[in-house]
């Protein structure tokens, strides 16, 4: 159907996405998300797919996130870009969700940011021993958007709450034991599962597929940060963020201290927005919900300056040394926070 930074065509009885910028690590544009739509548009109505298959080109992963560079340019002179593509990527996401037939996302290798929310709203999540998942937003001054906020906040105990927190990494088996995906492979049988998907019968239901992919599953392991799961739940159940450094520093073990420095150099402001954010999408009651307040949180983050020095500090000159404002948890306040959650004639229609 069409090449170029996506490529969407049909292969046997699947609809293939592959995200097509390998040097860029697969970072989604909004040219990129417009194509997926209209793939999608195309596939849906298509008799003969069966199923629909995202994955990234290259050996590094699926997706590194959405084009931070362009969204930090459009930023830095009050530009719309954010205002347009988070739209448009937010209202693909929830479609995701909901599309009518199996969407099978190959999570192997980094799978970041706009790249969970390809994947992380499928229907079949597969991810591999190369799988490394993270929503690092809190280090640009941002918190885990594209619906992460809905799923982190249905993670396991409290890991949802402790990967938007601190940013860190979810390997395959943490993924899986944290909900955020549904069956771990071995990357080296995939090309044998991706044949047997491009030759599904017509018209194959979720269950289908999903036996399908269970008969590759790798042997159960349990990861790093899921043997940590006791201490996380402990610490991370807190409403406010002072509580949950207090509980880790009284802790004192080895992890304990690991996390507290994870925490350290995230932007104040994105930490204590992130944990609202969480808490607020574990009572909510649909995507839609979370991706709507998602919205309105996004921009505000966009013409705040924590986000434009994060990327800085982060992507543009790597000093790693941003200055965050304001400088501290505690002078993060109420007021600030309530700011991104403060209503604005601006809506996504799902």
């Amino acid at each position: 159907m069409s090449e170029g930074d996506l490529i969407a065509r049909r292969e046997g009885a699947a609809g293939i996405l592959r995200l097509n910028r390998p040097k860029a690590l697969n970072a989604l544009t909004l040219d990129m998300t417009r194509a997926i739509v209209a793939a999608l548009d195309a596939f849906e109505t298509d008799p003969s797919v069966a199923v629909v298959i995202l994955e990234g080109a290259g050996e590094r992963g699926l997706c590194a996130g959405g084009d931070i560079r362009g969204l930090y340019e459009s930023a830095k002179v009050k530009g719309d870009l954010g205002k347009v593509f988070w739209r448009e990527e937010y209202i693909l996401n929830a479609r995701i969700a909901k599309f009518p037939k199996p969407y099978v996302a190959y999570m192997d290798g980094f799978v970041m940011g706009g790249g969970v929310g390809l994947a992380g709203h499928a229907s079949h999540r597969i991810v591999t021993e190369k799988t490394r998942m993270a929503m690092p937003e809190v280090g640009l001054g941002f918190f885990p958007d594209v619906g992460g906020t809905w799923l982190l906040s249905r993670a396991a105990g409290e890991l949802g709450t402790y990967y938007g927190l601190t940013g860190q990494t979810a390997n395959g088996p943490d993924a899986l034991a944290a909900g955020m995906a549904d069956v771990l492979i071995d990357s080296s049988q995939w090309p044998v599962l991706r044949e047997a998907l491009t030759k599904l019968a017509p018209g194959s239901d979720a269950t289908a597929v999903m036996t399908r992919l269970k008969g590759f599953s790798a042997s159960e392991q349990t990861g790093p940060v899921t043997a940590q799961r006791m201490l996380i739940d402990r610490a991370f159940a807190h409403d406010d963020v002072e509580a949950i450094v207090a509980a880790l520093k009284q802790d004192g073990s080895d992890f304990a201290q690991a996390t507290l420095q994870a925490i350290a150099d995230k932007s104040p402001r994105g930490l204590k927005v992130t944990l609202k954010l969480l808490r607020l999408a574990r009572a909510s009651t649909s995507l839609e919900q979370c991706l709507s307040r998602e919205y309105l949180a996004a921009l505000e983050v966009f013409d705040s300056a924590d986000f434009v020095e994060g990327v800085r500090a982060a992507i543009i000159d790597k000093d790693r040394n941003p200055k965050w404002q304001p400088p501290t948890l505690q002078g993060v306040t109420p007021e600030i926070v309530a700011r991104y959650l403060a209503p604005r004639d601006v809506a996504l229609t799902f």
